[in-house]
């Protein structure tokens, strides 16, 4: 299968073994986990860094493997999932990033082009998570709502 907006094909990487059990080495208890993730959700942390602190300080190799459930419905199980879904946010950042500098270098086609190409895949990942229930009904995406947001 091909990438959206390029003419190339993706490319493959790695994939977790098979059996998703809870390696015999892991000492650490399911409670310890969630307590640690929802310290770090606290503190502002997105679930992939709250993963990979898992990963280097506590030595979990998977939240799934040790809690049988996804670190996203932990936190959200806890009651600190973010208002707006991690990769929509790190999408509307990289957008705000490209306006301010299109706003300096007003030029400069090629990254106009991105930033097309970045506001189209916000309207449909925002279109995904409103059909999921993840953010609400009304929410639209907007250039200075976007800065709004990051902010």
């Amino acid at each position: 299968m091909s990438r959206i907006h390029s003419g190339r094909k993706g490319r493959s990487g790695s994939h977790r073994p098979y059996p998703l059990t809870k390696p015999e080495w892991v000492t650490v208890t399911t409670e310890e986990m969630v307590g640690q993730a929802v310290q770090l959700a606290k503190a502002g942390q997105i679930a992939a860094q709250i993963g990979q602190h898992l990963r280097d300080s506590m030595g979990v190799p998977s939240a799934r493997a040790v809690s049988g459930k996804r670190l996203g419905s932990l936190l959200a199980d806890a009651g600190v999932r973010p208002e707006i879904p991690d990769d929509l946010q790190a999408l509307l950042k990289r957008v705000v990033h490209l306006q301010r500098h299109l706003e300096a270098h007003p030029k400069d086609l090629a990254n106009r082009r991105g930033l097309s190409l970045m506001e189209s895949r916000i309207r449909r990942l925002a279109r995904y998570y409103r059909q999921r229930r993840r953010i609400p009904e009304n929410w639209r995406y907007s250039a200075r709502g976007a800065a709004l947001q990051v902010e």
